[in-house]
């Protein structure tokens, strides 16, 4: 039972992920290596916060529960709004290989993994389950990941000014996660 649970707590933790990766999927119209690398990325970090939350452990607990909604609002509306000024910018070139930035995908990564810290503090009465339930979480992260790409490169090719939906799209997850950890939504 506790799998189970290991699973579907990793499939809702990587649908922030599958979402970020599909705008960028929506932006490129086609197939990228590169969304190889972004999958990797993410999948590391939802793998490697939950680390870090189980031995930040009561430390930072309430830090975490108050700033981590916080955090990730902010790094995504940044990115969110940065993708919609973008879009009605006249020169598409410099845009295209401006999202696969190394420094946008650790970004990228890092807003959608901040609030995954949290669920380290649940491996701390069971520490003999951390390992394996991080390598369970990173890579579904990943597929999801990889999958939203897919799914954005099939949508995209629709000719819609999909990086305004995509800035759109990343406002709104940064309103979701605010709002589902501030809130208790």
């Amino acid at each position: 039972m506790f799998w189970l649970n290991v699973i579907v707590m990793g499939i809702g933790l990587a649908m922030d992920c599958c979402a970020v990766s599909a705008v960028q999927g929506l932006n490129e119209h086609r197939w990228h290596p590169r969304a190889l690398l972004m999958a990797l990325i993410f999948g590391c970090f939802h793998a490697g916060m939950p680390v870090i939350g189980y031995y930040a452990g009561s430390l930072f607990v309430d830090f975490m529960r108050i700033y981590a909604p916080w955090i990730a609002l902010v790094l995504l509306e940044f990115l969110g709004i940065k993708m919609i000024w973008e879009s009605f910018r006249t020169d598409k070139k410099a845009d295209k290989t401006a999202n696969w930035h190394l420094s946008n995908l650790l970004l990228l990564a890092l807003a959608t993994s901040v609030d995954v810290l949290a669920t380290g503090l649940l491996f701390v009465p069971y520490p003999e389950w951390l390992m394996p339930s991080v390598i369970i979480i990173g890579a579904i992260t990943a597929i999801f990941s990889l999958g939203g790409y897919l799914v954005g490169v099939f949508v995209g090719k629709l000719k819609i000014n999909m990086e305004l939906i995509g800035g759109i799209v990343l406002i709104a997850l940064g309103i979701k996660i605010w709002a589902e950890s501030f809130l208790g939504l």
